[in-house]
């Protein structure tokens, strides 16, 4: 399985589809919330959502669909990556609910050799996320600093620091 590429290996306009999609359940939503201390009723209160919102029930966090989304792409763009520099712009297009299945996509967008370091570049990627009826849910827009091939060579390959098995005898 790869896990994220050298900067020579990203192509402007590639699209990645990031595989496999990932069901939101209750549980998922209310850890997330309890992690990071969202306490909207609107992601916690069935009650409240059902009685008091336009969507009648509850709505899953926007940063968790963000961030489930993010993670789908870590195999294929970030998982090289140096540093995630920026993240340009982040837009919740649609509501998703419990039981609502994820799957996102990344597009290549640009890519630029960085000024100061001849052994990265920076790629500018598109990320949208839309739900089992491909319904369009969140779009982000990201930098990512990647290596290029003699970085990875000069630091030990692909996995390095992976220990090698040794039989027990």
């Amino acid at each position: 399985m790869q896990f994220g590429r050298t900067y020579e290996e990203f192509t402007v306009g590639d699209v990645y589809k990031h595989w496999p999609g990932k069901t939101v359940t209750e549980y998922d939503d209310h850890l997330f919330c309890l992690l990071t201390m969202n306490h909207h009723p609107l992601h916690m209160d069935s009650n409240y959502a059902e009685k008091t919102t336009d969507f009648g029930k509850n709505v899953v966090v926007g940063n968790y669909i963000y961030s489930l989304l993010l993670g789908m792409s870590v195999p294929d763009v970030s998982g090289k990556a140096i540093a995630n520099l920026e993240i340009e712009s982040l837009k919740h297009v649609a509501p998703t609910f419990h039981g609502d299945t994820l799957y996102g996509e990344t597009t290549v967008l640009d890519k630029t050799p960085s000024k100061s370091k001849s052994d990265r570049g920076i790629v500018y990627v598109e990320t949208k996320g839309y739900k089992q009826d491909g319904t369009l849910v969140c779009v982000f827009r990201r930098k990512v600093m990647v290596p290029t091939e003699t970085y990875i060579k000069e630091r030990g390959g692909e996995q390095p620091g992976r220990p090698e098995l040794r039989e027990s005898k």
